[in-house]
């Protein structure tokens, strides 16, 4: 695993863009994008106010789900969720709150490293949003989650 370089989180053109998979959700239509994306609605650090981001969802597991922050620690969702970890989940159809936590460096390896061969050409691609060159071999994508931060979605009860 190399590093090229670091993008910039999108602006302009490219931020409508990568934020338009919200839209879909607010018009009911969050079924469309399956499983694998939820929306998550965290509150803003500085603002206080609600703020919403589609995000993948790179693993499920008995404590809830995970995502990968593919901008790094400086992704304003990344920064916002750390700040204050209760949220809301949307995934399909389904509404939930939860709790998020940040994932340790070495399980966010081993994540990595799962997610990788279940979804070759997602991994490729998001290796290469992130600035990793990776050679497609388990131990270059299990150095890749070294790299990331990962956060776990863990459902509350709902009252």
């Amino acid at each position: 695993m190399k590093i090229v370089a670091r993008p910039a989180p999108p602006t302009g053109l490219r931020r409508r863009l990568w934020r338009s998979p919200i839209r879909l959700y607010r018009m009911g239509l969050g079924p469309l994008l399956g499983r694998r994306v939820m929306l998550l609605t965290h509150t803003g650090r500085v603002s206080g106010r609600p703020r919403q981001v589609v995000v993948e969802v790179v693993d499920k597991d008995e404590d809830g789900y995970v995502a990968a922050s593919g901008f790094g620690p400086r992704a304003d969702w990344y920064r916002n969720v750390m700040a204050d970890p209760d949220v809301t989940l949307q995934i399909a159809g389904t509404r939930f709150p939860a709790t998020a936590a940040p994932v340790a460096t070495d399980e966010g390896a081993e994540i990595m490293a799962r997610y990788a061969p279940r979804h070759p050409a997602a991994a490729r691609r998001l290796c290469k949003l992130m600035g990793f060159a990776v050679d497609g071999s388990v131990e270059d994508y299990r150095e890749v989650g070294r790299n990331i931060p990962f956060v776990r979605f863990t459902p509350r009860p709902t009252t």
